[in-house]
C-alpha cells in the first residue's frame, strides 16, 4: 500500500481573502529538525497574507511537529502577562496551545487570585496540571466540539501566544476563543509579524518562517479587521513591547549547524544572542520588530 501523502493539493487562491494574485515568498527545507522535504510559502499580493502552499495534512503536521517547541523565556512571558494589568483582574484565564504551561506559570506571579486553565493537543497540558501550573487541563484542539462545549462562556481572558500561525484554520480558532470568553472578556494575541524587516533580510533563516510548522503568517491589519468583523473592540495594538530578541541568534544557529563552521556554532550563536539583546531597545521601535500584540474586548 503506497504511503499517504503529507501535503494537501496546492491551492490557487488566498485562504484569507480569496484573491488569486499570489507570489512565492519563500522556499525552505526543515532547517530545525532536518526532516526531508522542501516547503513553499506563498503570499497574497492583495492582502499580504502568507501561507504554506501546499499545506501539510493533519498527518504531515504530526510527522513534522515538535512536542519540545518552547515559547519565549520567562521574563518575556511575564512582560506579556503584565499587558493585562490595566484591565479588571480576571477570575478565570484560558491559555490556548499552552504546552507545559510556561505562560500561566509566569502570569500567576502577577495574578495570584486568577484560576488558569489550559488547552493543548498534547499530553503536556495534563502534566502541567499535575505540576500545579493549571487548574484544569483540556487535551485537544479548542475548535473540537467536545473541548469547546466544556469552556464555552467561562473565561475573562483567553490568551493565544504564537499559536495561530500553527493552526490550519486561524479564523475558526478566533471564533472558538471568543466563544470561550464571557461578554466583556479580553482576547490576548501575540503573533509573528510577516512585515518585519528581519523576515526580508534573513529569509528562510528568520525564526518565524519556521517551515514546515508555521502554516500562516497573518498581517496585523488583517487580524484587526477580522476581530472587528467578529464583534470585538481593539483596545491595544503593540509592536514594540512584543518584540522577541532572538532573530540573529536563531539565524546563526540554523546556518552554522549546516555549514563547515559547525564546531564554532556555540560561541558564534552566543555572540549573536548578545547582539540581539543589545540591539533590542532600538530594533523594537523600527520595522525590525518581529512580533505584534493585540488585546481585543468581546462586545
Amino acid at each position: 500500500m503506497p504511503p499517504r501523502p503529507v501535503h494537501e493539493p496546492r491551492r490557487d487562491d488566498c485562504p484569507w481573502c480569496g484573491s488569486k494574485r499570489l507570489r512565492t515568498r519563500l522556499r525552505a527545507p526543515d532547517l530545525r529538525h532536518r526532516r526531508p522535504g522542501t516547503f513553499v510559502v506563498d503570499e497574497c499580493r492583495d492582502c499580504a497574507h502568507a501561507f504554506q502552499n501546499p499545506r501539510l495534512t493533519a498527518e504531515g503536521l504530526q510527522l513534522y511537529g515538535s512536542e519540545g517547541d518552547q515559547r519565549a523565556g520567562h521574563g518575556q512571558l511575564r512582560a506579556t502577562a503584565r499587558a493585562m494589568l490595566p484591565f479588571p483582574e480576571p477570575e478565570s484565564w484560558l491559555d490556548v496551545g499552552t504546552g507545559d504551561a510556561p505562560f500561566p506559570a509566569a502570569a500567576r506571579e502577577l495574578f495570584a487570585y486568577t484560576a488558569f486553565d489550559g488547552v493543548d493537543p498534547t499530553p503536556r497540558v495534563e502534566r502541567a496540571r499535575a505540576a500545579g501550573r493549571l487548574e484544569e487541563a483540556h487535551v485537544g484542539h479548542l475548535t473540537a466540539p467536545e473541548v469547546l462545549s466544556r469552556v464555552r462562556g467561562r473565561y475573562d481572558v483567553v490568551s493565544m501566544l504564537h499559536h495561530l500561525e500553527h493552526t490550519r484554520e486561524p479564523r475558526k480558532e478566533l471564533t472558538a476563543a471568543l466563544t470561550a470568553l464571557r461578554p466583556g472578556g479580553h482576547l490576548l494575541l501575540e503573533l509573528p509579524d510577516p512585515s518585519s524587516a528581519s523576515a526580508a533580510v534573513l529569509g528562510k533563516w528568520w525564526h518565524s518562517h519556521d517551515q514546515p510548522r508555521h502554516l500562516h503568517l497573518i498581517p496585523l491589519a488583517n487580524l484587526r479587521t477580522e476581530l472587528r468583523a467578529q464583534g470585538c473592540e481593539i483596545v491595544v495594538t503593540d509592536r514594540k513591547a512584543a518584540h522577541i530578541p532572538h532573530d540573529l541568534a536563531t539565524a546563526a544557529s540554523l546556518y552554522l549547524d549546516r555549514s563547515r563552521l559547525r564546531r564554532t556554532a556555540g560561541p558564534l550563536t552566543a555572540l549573536a544572542a548578545a547582539l540581539d539583546h543589545l540591539l533590542a531597545p532600538a530594533l523594537r521601535r523600527t520595522r525590525f520588530s518581529n512580533t505584534y500584540r493585540i488585546i481585543a474586548r468581546k462586545n
